[in-house]
């Protein structure tokens, strides 16, 4: 991979009204990626807000989606300046970097800690185990402290076992801490201490609501972002299916570097590490190894891609009622419970991607539809659909 620049995937949010893009972000049925839909459909997220009873209304929902209230989001915002942590849209000048440029970005992130970290050097992730072994995790800290002393920032997900022990050694240099709870909840509660430590020397990131309790689905969210704001990620130990793999897989979907450190085939832990090294991930033996990876895509660039480029007085044109007549039949004949590439339903539908993309829109607006990765959806069923809007 040869990079002189990263682009910027979305139009920047800097001049937006954060009350009205925490609103939106927090509105049930609106991830990152129908977040940004959105901004592009309707300009600002004001202009959201306003448009998504109708919208939820079309995509069959029984009663019209209700937006965040603005209520609820002051009083967030006040428990963030309370607790010393601040909001971060997307487009700010410390925003991260390189989270500009991954497809599901956090629209904002809340930050308590040091944010000029990312703004002083390059990053790199290092991420493991749960129940690592001792040497992996004396490795881990090793290669941390290594890479620090490197002049490099390194993140990692407060984790038990590897990502500890990370922390601990990029303590001194600069340490990221992204964590798939509110900025305030400290998981695991063994890592109060260290959490205190990173938040007075380091950087702490969330892009859950505040205080918000971690739960299954928000770990890979937390993942992509540990992978998205790194030139490299380096996994330590693994299991075939441990949550470290799907933050190496975020780093390669995002054309970053990845890195694995070997291990022996009798232990359990090692077989994620080494799948990935015959998959074509880096070998590490030591931190000259990651430095050497990393070196083309240091001092790449941020650039804005001029296809994304937006104003509120001219937002991206909407298809007419007759184009999603036409096309919302044929879509929904394409669509089932299993996930599907959204550009393959396209292709297969033979319809505009505007149409099928508003269609997509609204469905997920009204519960009835669910995104995975890799850009894939799936209709969840009536059943999921019902507790969804009992919820």
């Amino acid at each position: 991979m040869n990079f002189s620049s990263f682009q910027m995937q979305y139009p920047s949010l800097a001049s937006e009204n954060a009350l009205d893009v925490l609103r939106l972000i927090r509105t049930l049925n609106v991830g990152p990626v129908t977040f940004f839909q959105l901004i592009r459909r309707f300009g600002t997220a004001s202009a959201a807000l306003d448009a998504l009873p109708e919208l939820s209304l079309r995509g069959g929902r029984k009663n019209p989606l209700t937006a965040c209230p603005r209520e609820t989001a002051l009083k967030e915002m006040e428990a963030v300046e309370k607790f010393g942590a601040r909001l971060i849209l997307y487009g700010a000048p410390d925003y991260p970097r390189l989270l500009h440029a991954i497809p599901d970005p956090p629209p904002l992130i809340t930050v308590i800690g040091h944010a000029h970290l990312w703004q002083k050097s390059d990053i790199v992730a290092i991420v493991g185990a749960r129940n690592a072994s001792a040497n992996g995790c004396q490795f881990a800290q090793r290669l941390a402290r290594e890479l620090g002393d490197s002049g490099l920032i390194v993140a990692s997900g407060l984790a038990r076992g590897i990502d500890s022990f990370v922390h601990k050694g990029s303590l001194a240099t600069g340490t990221i801490a992204v964590i798939a709870g509110g900025i305030d909840n400290i998981y695991p509660p063994e890592n109060e201490a260290l959490y205190q430590q990173i938040r007075e020397s380091g950087a702490i990131v969330s892009e859950q609501a505040f205080s918000a309790i971690p739960y299954s689905g928000a770990f890979p969210g937390r993942n992509r972002i540990i992978a998205g704001m790194s030139l490299g990620t380096v996994v330590v130990e693994a299991s075939p299916k441990s949550g470290s793999l799907i933050t190496a897989r975020f780093a390669m979907e995002n054309n970053r570097e990845v890195f694995a450190v070997p291990g022996s085939p009798l232990d359990p832990r090692s077989k994620g590490c080494n799948h990935l090294i015959k998959q074509g991930a880096n070998m590490v033996e030591s931190a000259g190894d990651i430095l050497q990876g990393i070196a083309h895509l240091r001092n790449t660039k941020l650039e804005e891609n001029p296809s994304m480029a937006y104003t509120p007085d001219r937002p991206a044109l909407a298809p007419t009622e007759s184009e999603l007549d036409d096309t919302r039949r044929l879509l929904l004949e394409k669509l089932g419970a299993t996930p599907v590439s959204v550009d393959e339903l396209i292709e297969q539908s033979l319809i505009p991607a505007g149409a099928a993309l508003t269609i997509l829109l609204e469905l997920e607006l009204a519960g009835r539809l669910r995104r995975s990765a890799g850009n894939k959806v799936y209709l969840l069923a009536h059943e999921e659909i019902r507790d969804a809007e009992i919820a």
